[in-house]
Formats: structure tokens, sequence, C-alpha cells
């Protein structure tokens, strides 16, 4: 992390007081875990700090220190509006174009403020007057670590620590993805001994599953196929699927994992049928050099990171999964076999 960028930052910091932290819709375990940590350093350092969030996020965060004061812009629309219209900068956070936003997207593009953009993401937007882009990184969260390290590393309390080694925790695949490091690991126990309690955190975002999610999960595996000849499963959830077993909100965060642990095998995908957007929500996960965050920007309108990426299709299911074998037969040589 250059130092240069540090100083930027630590100057917009200085000119600003009313500040406001946005990360991606439907946000993860390192979107959201990287928001409250920053926004609990900045209000140790006077700032007048809000961590808004586009839309809701899963029950099994809602423990997080801090989330009980996130503000809900789609429950909350007017007050995010004049919060942003009194704001003097916004960080954004683990995404790096305004549309993962959702619909605050046209309300942030007009927005006349400073805006610095911290993410781990490939190709980044300009949207940004100052942008931290490190793709190589394996959390926005361990971003963040870095950059509170270098402003003030007396700031780093419990809540911080435990915020940040969630984020660090849920987008390394509880530290097995190759994009966790030896720095990753020491970051982590650096973390632990500021106060995060690595053991609770871990029961608190695994062992926390409800009765229906477990259901859900058991349907999802049961959808399960394999595509003959090729190192790849996949699977399916319908609206149907959802509705039997009471689907809520981040009930299937890391379903599409399940099938990276078959022996042979290198890609694993989901598609969840999504009727109230009308569309089918895809993820991708991978090992070896087959790069999901390719084929997901070339079939299926989304990208992400090279072993983990994300996309839609606005096609119905089962012209999905057309599509899907498709597209798996033209990249066919790609694949390690």
């Amino acid at each position: 992390m250059k130092d240069n960028l540090i100083n930027e930052f630590d100057s917009l910091l200085k000119k600003s007081k009313n500040t406001l932290i946005i990360p991606h819709k439907n946000p993860d375990g390192d979107a959201l875990g990287s928001s409250l940590a920053l926004n609990f350093f900045l209000m140790k350092k006077g700032h007048n700090s809000l961590v808004i969030s586009p839309n809701e996020y899963p029950s099994f965060l809602n423990w997080l220190p801090g989330q009980n004061k996130i503000i809900n812009f789609s429950l909350n629309q007017k007050k995010v509006i004049s919060l942003i219209d009194k704001a003097d900068l916004i960080l954004t956070l683990d995404y790096n174009d305004l549309s993962r936003t959702g619909e605050m997207e046209s309300i942030l593009t007009s927005a006349d403020i400073p805006f610095v953009m911290v993410d781990h993401h490939k190709n980044p937007k300009s949207y940004a007057d100052l942008t931290f882009s490190e793709p190589q990184i394996s959390s926005t969260s361990e971003m963040v670590y870095n950059i509170i390290s270098k402003l003030d590393h007396s700031k780093i309390d419990s809540n911080i620590a435990t915020c940040l080694y969630t984020g660090m925790m849920t987008d390394t695949g509880s530290f097995r993805f190759p994009s966790t490091t030896s720095k990753t690991y020491l970051i982590a126990s650096k973390l632990i001994d500021f106060g995060a309690n690595h053991s609770k955190i871990h029961q608190n975002v695994y062992d926390n599953y409800t009765f229906n999610r477990i259901r859900l999960l058991g349907t999802c595996l049961s959808n399960l196929k394999k595509i003959k000849s090729l190192p790849v499963v996949y699977t399916f959830l319908s609206q149907e699927d959802l509705r039997i077993n009471n689907f809520k909100k981040g009930d299937t965060e890391g379903f599409v994992n399940y099938g990276l642990s078959l022996k042979n095998i290198s890609l694993s995908v989901i598609m969840i049928e999504d009727k109230l957007q009308n569309l089918i929500k895809m993820s991708f996960r991978s090992k070896g050099n087959f790069s999901v965050n390719k084929f997901a920007k070339i079939y299926f309108n989304g990208g992400g990171h090279h072993n983990a990426a994300g996309g839609t299709s606005l096609k119905s299911l089962k012209e999905t999964e057309k599509k899907f074998m498709n597209a798996i037969q033209e990249c066919k040589k790609d694949f390690e076999v």
C-alpha cells in the first residue's frame, strides 16, 4: 500500500467530519466487516461517521459489533438522501463500480462530494477521487487493516479486530482460498491479540444455521449435476425450492463451495432463481487455472476474482442451464483434465 495514497486519504479525512461508509448491495462478511471496522476507527478520530447498507444483510452477521447502527437504504430512503446531502466524504468498500449499490447508484452518481474506493476486485471504474485497488489482497478487510495501521495503529480495539477478522475469514473461506498469504495469517494473529475471539467468530458465522437453511442445503445438494468428462459440477435452486424451505437472505451463502469439495472437481456453479427481480443469480468457484472471473464476464454479465465470481442471467432457469452447458463446452480446453 503506497504511502502517498495513505497521505492523500489522511488529508481528505482531516478536511471531513460527516463521513458515510457504503458497502455493496447484499453485503457479505467482508463488505460489512470492513465497513464497520472503518466506521469504529473514524468515530474514534472524531468523525460523524455512519454505515449505510443499500439493503438488508444476512442474519448470520447480525451479531457484529455496531451492526445495530447501520442504516438500511431500502427502508430509509429519504433519510439516506438527506445524509448524503450533508456528507462531505463518501467511502465505498468492497466494490469498484457504483452499479453494485443497486438503487443507490443514481443518487451516488449525482453526489458532488469526494469519493474514496477501497476494494480488492479487478478492473476498477474511475468514479472515486481516491482509489485503493489491490486485487492481489485476500479481502477488503485486510486492506482496511493496512490503512488503519498506517493512519493510527493505536486505535485498533476488540470491536475493530472482530469486524476485520470476520471479513477476512469469510472472504478467504476460513483462510483456505489461494488469495490467503502469510501476511493474511500474520494480520489475523494480530487481530486475535487485539481481542478478536476467533473461535466465537467462527461459531457465530458457521455454526448458527437455521433448520430451514439446512433443509435448503439438502435440496441444493440433491440438485447437483456433474458434466460428463469435465471437472465441473453445477446445481440450482428454483423459486419453489426457496419457498418450500422458507428462504431468508443469506441462506445460500457458501452453498457453491460444496461442489469444490468433490474429488477431481475444479469448477462449481450455483444458479438461483429470483422471480422478484426476474433473473437468475449465479455464483462461480474454481480451483487451479480456470478463471471464473473471465468466464462470468464473457457469458453471464459478471466478474470478480480468478477463483470466485458472480453473474446473472435474464433467461429462465432451464434456458440458463442450457446456456451454461454450451459455454462450458466452448471453454473445455481451459480445464486441466
